[in-house]
């Protein structure tokens, strides 16, 4: 009879179900967390505030879909010294691209493409790719470049695990026919053009030549356009946000929402906090044209809404009692894409939309080998560790920043050593 019952245990275990809800106030010490010793991260991100290192913080914390923190400090603008709140929205950059890559992952489950596809079937200007070989450096505006033709189409795996030879910053950017938005727009854009445009670019690598960290999820996009027969923003909300309960993450705010985006500042090693001189970085979501959605780096949300997704993830593709990606889906997502090759020098890999903490990794910390992750350039970071069971979170706005790492990885170590 014990034998039995030690042979159905795993089958249980497997059979539980996975949070639908997020489960506020949890004690830390039902989840494993040592109450005390998570006092550190308050201690961290309170200390980058009073140090003025960083305006504001927001924090998430959830195991086993129960929260454990869920917490604002400092201030969401600095010269009104308005109090910084959990409700606080944030640019989250890159972030986007996970979501943007769901979306498309949906319309990969109703077969409309297959990931090794080049993506000219669907976007014929990336027809023909050439990569680039020499260009005038003394004046790349303007002076004679040399191409090749690039060894191979490129493919939509390679788009999704940024394996393609697309950068964000180009030799060539200076010249009309190759300018393109990085992160967001407040001219009368319109993802269409931009691919287009960005189709014309010369590649810096021959694709699946090794990880170059690009515009390639903006492409995605608009293959998401092309293949739902929606704008993208309509298809991802009715694919993903809407079905998550993300109701506070949009590429532009409603007029309501506006008063709660936090102000953007930019911090060097030595100066003080100043209020990031880039209007367009500051105010994309809530002024302009507002036509052009950025798949790759165009969303603006809350902590709490972008916790729902990583759930989502966690949970093998279904959170708030909908599924979005049936269970193998994210597993395969999951999956290195880059073969030897790494994320920069982190030692990490990269799978579909997301990188992949491995044993090796010179970024992940305590996380456990097989965690994934990504951040926004203007400092935000999710973790998820599937062996924990865990998700964790914390966003400030502050670009450029020298203290990024230092932010993200701070957080993320003070939360692993309150683990019991």
């Amino acid at each position: 009879m014990k034998a039995l019952y030690f042979l159905l245990l795993p089958i249980t275990l497997i059979a539980q179900p996975k949070p639908q809800q997020f489960s506020p106030n949890a004690l830390p010490a039902t989840h494993g967390f040592s109450a005390e010793r998570l006092k550190r991260v308050d201690a961290v991100l309170q200390g980058f505030v009073d140090e003025g290192i960083a305006p504001n913080a927001v924090a998430f914390v959830a195991r086993n879909g129960q929260v454990v923190l869920h917490k604002a400090y400092g201030y969401s603008n600095l010269e009104k010294k308005t109090p910084a709140r959990t409700s606080d929205i944030y640019r989250i950059a890159s972030q986007s691209k996970a979501i943007t890559t769901t979306t498309l992952m949906t319309l990969f489950e109703e077969g409309k493409f297959l990931l090794d596809d080049p993506i000219s079937t669907y976007i014929p200007a990336f027809k023909n790719p050439t990569v680039l070989v020499s260009y005038d450096k003394n004046d790349p505006a303007k002076g004679n470049y040399e191409t090749r033709p690039a060894k191979s189409e490129i493919t939509i795996r390679q788009l999704l695990a940024h394996n393609a030879g697309i950068p964000y910053e180009h030799p060539l950017d200076g010249r009309v026919e190759f300018r393109v938005p990085f992160f967001g727009s407040k001219d009368p854009d319109k993802l269409e053009d931009v691919v287009n445009r960005l189709a014309k670019r010369p590649l810096l690598k021959d694709p699946g030549d090794g990880f170059t960290y690009g515009l390639n999820t903006d492409i995605i996009g608009r293959l998401v356009e092309i293949l739902s027969g929606q704008p993208l923003d309509v298809a991802m909300r009715k694919r993903v946000l809407d079905p998550l309960g993300m109701n506070d993450t949009h590429f532009y705010l409603p007029p309501g929402q506006v008063g709660r985006l936090v102000e953007l500042y930019s911090k060097t090693t030595d100066g003080p906090l100043i209020v990031n001189p880039n209007d367009t970085y500051r105010t994309f979501s809530v002024s302009g044209a507002k036509t052009y959605f950025s798949g790759g780096a165009g969303l603006v949300g809350t902590v709490e809404d972008y916790a729902r997704f990583c759930q989502m993830l966690l949970n093998g593709g279904s959170f708030n009692g909908k599924r979005i990606l049936g269970r193998k889906t994210v597993e395969m997502m999951l999956r290195n894409q880059l073969g030897d090759a790494n994320v920069w020098d982190r030692q990490d890999k990269f799978g579909l939309g997301l990188q992949l903490i491995t044993p090796n990794s010179h970024y992940g910390d305590q996380a456990t080998p097989g965690s994934y992750t990504w951040g926004g350039m203007y400092c935000s970071e999710y973790t998820i560790d599937p062996t924990e069971n865990l998700v964790m979170l914390v966003f400030t706005n502050v670009h450029p920043y020298a203290y990024y790492s230092d932010f993200v990885r701070k957080f993320r170590i003070a939360v692993y050593q309150a683990l019991d």
